[in-house]
């Protein structure tokens, strides 16, 4: 069952410090608020709702990695991204998650 879910959000669980160190960025698409109240070191805070007005500022070459408060809303910052044209997007989950798999 949970493996079903994730895979309805385009949550993935590949080797996001490996990602890091290759180059790939972290945009956090929470609210500003949300983001001011903790976030992983480095990241970008792009809300999913304006996500859309600020594509000039991320590289379409780069891999990217979104992420939230759970994961909804960094599953449809991927799907708009990819939509766009970026090729290499992955939904990281929940912040404190992903902060957890790049930081051990």
């Amino acid at each position: 069952m949970i493996e079903k879910i994730k895979k309805m959000f385009g949550i993935t669980t590949p080797d996001y410090a490996q990602l890091l160190k290759s180059g790939a960025e972290i945009i956090d698409v929470r609210s500003k608020s949300e983001y001011a109240g903790g976030h992983i070191k480095g990241s970008k805070n792009i809300p999913v709702d304006t996500l859309e007005n600020h594509f000039s500022k991320l590289n379409k070459d780069k891999a990217i990695i979104t992420c939230c408060a759970s994961g909804m809303r960094s599953g449809v910052a991927k799907t708009i991204l990819q939509k766009n044209g970026f090729k290499e997007v992955y939904n990281g989950g929940g912040w404190q998650n992903l902060n957890n798999k790049i930081t051990l």
